[in-house]
């Protein structure tokens, strides 16, 4: 009888079904009996697996420092106001951040990024948020409910979308959240000064969310003083690129 059992299933069975194919051929010297007693042994020796689904994660690439913020011209989901880097000119510093509504590194520092946001916008710094993602592979991630993540978190700045995909290409932009500083001396263009992260914190590490890398590139730039270039990189979720042909 061993040998029947081996037949059906082996020791290291994973799975099992509670009905066998009816076109399944078996040798003619095998009862129903002997299948009933078969399939009791394998249900024994099967085992449970369990998955674990972590959302991928991407850090910010490599963004040479110094080099000119892209234009831009999107609409802000919650106004319908159309925004452009020219509407930041007159601030001596400007943040442009890459984030979006569902990923769990967004949300993990949504409430301290509109802290931090409120305080510097009063020492003079330009503030503007982009969503880049695909409403077509993530509805949740599309304007209605961009303007409603703005309403309900009271955003103190213009939370832009980019349906195209373009200003997101441009600003070699590739997880959210991700976060590009500019300075501006002048009459001459933005510069980046600072590609890096908020903090250390990331969602279920345990350590507080602080935003003292940015912070402190912030301090920086507002008060005249050169950003370090050692820069530990964004970390979060890809942007959600179009399917190929549905833009």
């Amino acid at each position: 009888m061993a040998s029947v059992a081996s037949f059906f299933c082996n020791k290291t069975t994973t799975t099992t079904t509670n009905t066998l194919s009816s076109s399944l051929l078996l040798p003619s010297s095998i009862s129903r009996r002997t299948l009933a007693t078969t399939s009791s042994r394998c249900h024994s020796k099967t085992r449970k697996i369990s998955l674990v689904v972590r959302a991928a994660r991407m850090e910010s690439k490599g963004v040479s420092l110094g080099s000119r913020a892209p234009p831009f011209e999107l609409e802000e989901p919650l106004t319908g106001n159309k925004w452009k880097l020219d509407d930041f000119e007159a601030y001596p510093a400007l943040l442009v951040m890459f984030i979006c509504n569902h990923c769990p590194f967004v949300k993990h520092l949504k409430k301290d990024i509109v802290k931090l946001s409120n305080i510097y916008k009063e020492k003079g710094l330009g503030v503007v948020a982009i969503s880049s993602n695909s409403a077509v592979t993530h509805p949740q991630d599309g304007p209605d409910f961009m303007a409603e993540d703005a309403r309900l978190l009271n955003y103190p700045f213009p939370y832009l979308y980019d349906h195209s995909q373009e200003v997101a290409k441009d600003y070699g932009a590739v997880c959210t959240p991700e976060f590009f500083l500019f300075k501006k001396d002048g009459r001459r263009p933005f510069e980046l000064v600072y590609h890096g992260q908020f903090d250390d914190s990331r969602p279920s590490n345990n350590v507080r969310v602080t935003g003292r890398d940015l912070s402190a590139a912030i301090d920086c730039v507002l008060s005249g003083q050169p950003v370090p270039p050692n820069q530990k990189p964004s970390v979060g979720c890809s942007i959600k690129w179009h399917p190929e042909g549905k833009v």
